[in-house]
């Protein structure tokens, strides 16, 4: 067996945490892992597609007359589980001072977890709900779908849109953590969805490779968008001091009943006009009426006022 160096290995990588912590202020920080782990979310989320849909995304041996059981049991795991990587992500936000304010008026890491984590508990049979929505949508929407159990178990923009919606629950408090379950989606689909972005009823995202939906995107009821499609920021803002402005409206208002075809991009703080269709390519930075037609060749574009 060959033998290898590794004691200047060892000590450059101790060097490198050294300076990155003293950069970063953290050379007085012990202990064991501080962040949210990946794995055991990805573990949290397997159990929570379960939950949603017991009888296609559950386990395989789960007989109808035990769902409710396989949820109880299952839930009140995951919610314990979920509530430790809650923790872990406000301990690292207050570390950082990224949104926790320590005062009087301010409850235990403990108490804040717990309202959390019991709200994102209260809004599964919503999220359910607007899923089902979301299904129903993909499947009247695609004529290669042949059921809407199909649809569940076989399409990435549904995978992303679960993902999504629980995300979405935990953005306002835990930021950190529903960027962890955005990238699982992302990484699994191609479709990147930001947290942040509101979605309503009725999405529909076909094939959905290379999809991007920014952090302010307010997107209505009954979209439907196609592969590669951007709805980014056209610019970003600074501060004197050079370094970039966050938290402020910068990407599209998507209003209802809108369809957005394969390569379409839109980017800034615009609104696309409910009942609107933007076609395949296209390039807008700029606000459009309801019921407009916007096409990839100027001379065709149109730009119907319902009124």
């Amino acid at each position: 067996m060959a033998q290898w160096n590794i004691s200047p290995v060892v000590k450059g990588l101790q060097q490198a945490r050294h300076e990155w912590r003293e950069r970063q202020h953290r050379l007085k920080e012990i202990g064991g892992r501080e962040l949210p782990s990946k794995d055991i979310l990805k573990t949290i989320l397997d159990d929570l597609c379960g939950i949603l849909f017991p009888m296609r995304l559950g386990p395989a041996e789960l007989r109808q007359e035990a769902e409710d059981y396989y949820i109880s049991y299952t839930l009140d795991r995951v919610l314990n589980e979920l509530f430790s990587q809650v923790k872990l992500a406000l301990n690292y936000e207050s570390k950082n001072k990224l949104k926790w304010n320590d005062d009087a008026h301010t409850p235990s890491f403990e108490t804040f977890a717990e309202h959390i984590v019991q709200d994102f508990a209260d809004a599964l049979p919503r999220i359910r709900c607007l899923l089902d929505a979301d299904v129903c949508a993909a499947f009247e929407g695609d004529p290669a779908a042949h059921s809407v159990d199909e649809v569940l178990l076989c399409y990435p923009g549904i995978f992303a849109m679960i993902y999504h919606r629980l995300a979405h629950q935990l953005y306002a408090h835990v930021p950190l953590l529903s960027r962890i379950i955005s990238e699982l989606a992302h990484s699994a689909t191609g479709i990147d969805i930001h947290p942040g972005a509101t979605i309503g009823q009725g999405f529909f995202i076909d094939h959905g490779t290379g999809v991007v939906i920014g952090e302010t995107c307010v997107i209505g009821e009954r979209v439907r968008i196609y592969q590669a499609v951007t709805l980014g920021a056209k610019r970003f803002e600074l501060h004197q001091n050079g370094s970039l402005k966050k938290d402020y409206a910068r990407h599209p208002v998507v209003e209802d009943d809108v369809v957005i075809y394969a390569g379409a991009t839109i980017l800034g703080r615009i609104t696309i006009g409910k009942g609107s269709i933007i076609g395949g390519n296209v390039w807008l930075t700029h606000s459009i009426p309801p019921a407009s037609q916007i096409l990839q060749s100027p001379s065709e574009s149109k730009q119907k006022n319902s009124a």
